[in-house]
């Protein structure tokens, strides 16, 4: 899968704005390694050139701005070397974990344009982002528990954020929110057309920046601007009694049990309903167990230990089989591992939370 990012400063003098555009509609401007890298340096020499005030991120065509990682090729590396390390796959995450860290870490501020399907890696770059735009046609969505891979990207920091157990409910189900969840959950702080792009990026190029406060100046721009199209209705708070019924407890066999009987007739909680049933229980055990390990961890922590998850999975089978039925084949019928969360054994679970060998090590700043 070919893609790229095209990176661009715009403007004149000292107050410049750096464009960051990720260019691969065919395949949803997912990632891949060499559209990192380019996001990388971009970030770095940005960071340290002080005519630059600002970054905004967008994406390619009407679709989407990123529906997550190039998974195609990450199976590609795991079917290559079974049981691994598998080198690009693993190396991928860490570069990927690194851009994600230095979105939240970086001191200038950066829009991001979420308009479409914002999922996986998508939704890694749009959460790491000072200043997070929804559309119209926002859909969010972290659905690796169907292929088997968990909400990472730094997925166990802001998904513990969320309101409840809206977090964990996100990422076992595979459920998709749209802009006004995405404002109730915190995913997103802003709310605009998807026409008003161009607009928002000719007031950034024309900002005045003397106060000294950028971000102030950018929140200020987007905040005072109408919205030129009319908010979707809300999923997810009207159901927040439900999300939060159905996942609570530290019981994760209890939790899908209870999940499996409910009845009711809510189309989004019956998607999310089946997004569990019909997901990798392994998956679901170490997503479970990710978030709760990660609930009171520091930024950086959370980024070491998704990798050290991340490449575990990478070397096991059901990561392979997960993309093969719904992305390959696309029959729809993986031959998960386990057939219950119950039946998967302590001691595999175990082995997913300890070091990999010979994995990458993420080198933050």
């Amino acid at each position: 899968m070919s893609g790229t990012v095209d990176s661009n400063l715009l403007g004149d003098g000292s107050h410049r704005i750096g464009r960051l555009t990720l260019n691969a509609p065919q395949s949803l401007n997912s990632l891949t390694r060499e559209m990192v890298e380019i996001i990388l340096e971009s970030l770095l020499a940005w960071r340290d050139d002080n005519t630059v005030a600002a970054v905004f991120i967008d994406g390619v065509g009407e679709k989407a701005f990123c529906a997550g990682g190039d998974v195609q090729a990450l199976r590609d590396s795991c079917v290559a070397m079974p049981g691994g390390p598998c080198d690009y796959a693993e190396n991928f995450f860490a570069r990927e974990y690194l851009m994600n860290y230095m979105l939240h870490t970086y001191p200038k501020p950066v829009v991001c344009w979420g308009h479409g399907v914002v999922m996986g890696g998508g939704l890694g770059i749009l959460a790491g982002c000072s200043h997070r735009v929804v559309s119209e046609r926002t859909r969010i969505g972290m659905p690796e528990v169907t292929i088997a891979l968990f909400p990472d990207v730094g997925g166990s920091w802001f998904l513990n954020k969320m309101p409840g157990h809206l977090g964990r409910f996100l990422a076992l189900t595979a459920a998709n929110i749209n802009a006004a969840d995405a404002l109730f959950c915190g995913l997103g702080n802003y709310f605009l057309a998807n026409e008003q792009r161009d607009q928002v990026i000719a007031a950034l190029v024309a900002s005045d920046w003397s106060s000294g406060d950028s971000d102030a100046t950018v929140a200020a721009l987007l905040k005072d601007l109408p919205a030129g199209a009319s908010m979707p209705q809300a999923q997810v708070e009207p159901l927040m009694d439900e999300v939060n019924a159905w996942v609570e407890g530290d019981d994760l066999a209890l939790i899908v049990d209870r999940v499996s009987l409910w009845q009711g007739d809510d189309p989004w909680l019956s998607r999310a309903r089946d997004g569990l049933m019909n997901g990798s229980k392994l998956a679901a055990a170490w997503i479970f167990r990710q978030l709760n390990e990660s609930r009171d961890a520091t930024l950086e922590t959370v980024f070491i230990s998704e990798l050290r998850l991340a490449a575990h999975i990478m070397r096991h089978r059901e990561f392979s089989e997960g993309v093969r039925a719904l992305l390959i084949d696309k029959d729809r019928n993986p031959q998960w591992t386990y057939d219950t969360v119950a039946s998967v054994p302590a001691s595999v679970l175990d082995g997913f939370f300890i070091d990999a060998p010979g994995a990458p090590v993420l080198e933050l700043p």
